[in-house]
């Protein structure tokens, strides 16, 4: 029997190594995999399938490193092979796709759009965007941005093109802190004046009066992908399957579960109606995971270049960014 393991998103897991005679010598070697991802609760099904042992029974040693600091930490870990895969915001890869990074897309991990909030704090008199860029004119508006190229970073870029146009984005500027503690210091002190962010994430921080949300902004595409080193493709594309079907009939049992909201609401402290309405909003890449549209990814890449993000004559074709030997197109 498996001893009993407490879920902590937060850690990361190592597996443990069991006595040689405790395990019957028909059994397989287990293939070591390190998966990156954000302590958040799109993440749940990665948690309760590694502490229910589903990911060993797979073949899979599962090693899961948290990144508080979101997307543009996890694209800088897997360029270092600190990680072999990544669970990370798409626009966030696919810009670093195009900036030199070898990974590859391997899967769709949520297919329904993130939903960012947009923050200011509380002391701030802030009432809402509009006003704040009439306000501002051509002297700019302070962003916190976790990384230059995190999906903070990308998402703000886009958010204000679509409302006020290229002139109000050269104007922009941006405070880099790193993350959601240094944003939270950044609109307490007033070095920035808005941070957008995962509206579910910060909603116990709105409720608390630290925070106001003064908009939100869906993403325009599916929010997570999952991407791997060209490595660990080379190394065991068949175990990165196996991984991502452990995955996707998790997120499926956990859709069917009739505890999930409050399981996730007490692994991540947030309350249980936010976590129902989240759950009704979200849907993991579950059933096929490997489908990746190349229509969408076509989307994503002509909207940075639009944001001016990446160039348009340097934009790669879809099937470049992703891993030929494990994926499908989604034709949508």
């Amino acid at each position: 029997t498996r001893p009993l393991r407490l879920s902590s998103p937060n850690a990361m897991h190592v597996v443990s190594k069991q006595m040689a005679t405790a395990i019957p010598s028909t059994r397989r070697a287990l293939h070591t995999i390190r998966v990156g991802g954000v302590p958040e609760h799109f993440n749940t099904p990665w948690h309760t399938a590694r502490d229910a042992g589903r990911f060993e029974d797979a073949g899979i040693a599962l090693e899961w490193v948290s990144f508080p600091g979101g997307t543009g930490v996890m694209a800088s870990a897997l360029r270092a092979r600190e990680i072999d895969a990544a669970v990370i915001l798409t626009e966030g890869i696919v810009a670093d796709q195009h900036r030199g990074s070898t990974a590859k897309l391997i899967g769709t991990y949520v297919s329904s759009p993130l939903t960012w909030g947009v923050h200011t704090g509380a002391a701030s008199r802030v009432s809402s965007i509009e006003n704040l860029f009439d306000e501002r004119g051509t002297d700019g508006v302070t962003y916190a941005v976790s990384r230059m190229g995190s999906g903070s970073h990308l998402m703000a870029v886009i958010d204000v093109r679509q409302r006020f146009g290229d002139d109000a984005v050269r104007s922009l500027r941006f405070n880099v802190v790193g993350g959601f503690e240094g944003a939270r210091a950044a609109l307490k002190e007033g070095s920035a004046d808005l941070f957008m962010w995962e509206k579910f994430t910060t909603k116990p921080f709105v409720d608390s009066g630290e925070l106001r949300r003064v908009d939100e902004c869906p993403t325009p595409w599916p929010c997570f992908m999952l991407a791997a080193t060209s490595e660990a493709i080379s190394a065991g594309a068949e175990h990165l399957q196996a991984m991502m079907q452990v995955v996707a009939t998790e997120a499926e049992k956990l859709r069917a579960d009739g505890n999930a909201a409050r399981t996730i609401s007490e692994m991540y402290h947030l309350e249980l109606s936010d976590v129902e309405t989240w759950l009704s909003q979200t849907s993991w890449g579950a059933g096929d995971m490997a489908a990746i549209s190349h229509g969408m990814l076509g989307q994503v890449t002509r909207t940075l270049a639009e944001v001016g993000v990446l160039e348009t004559k340097l934009l790669r074709a879809p099937a470049d960014l992703v891993a030929p030997t494990i994926t499908s197109d989604a034709r949508s």
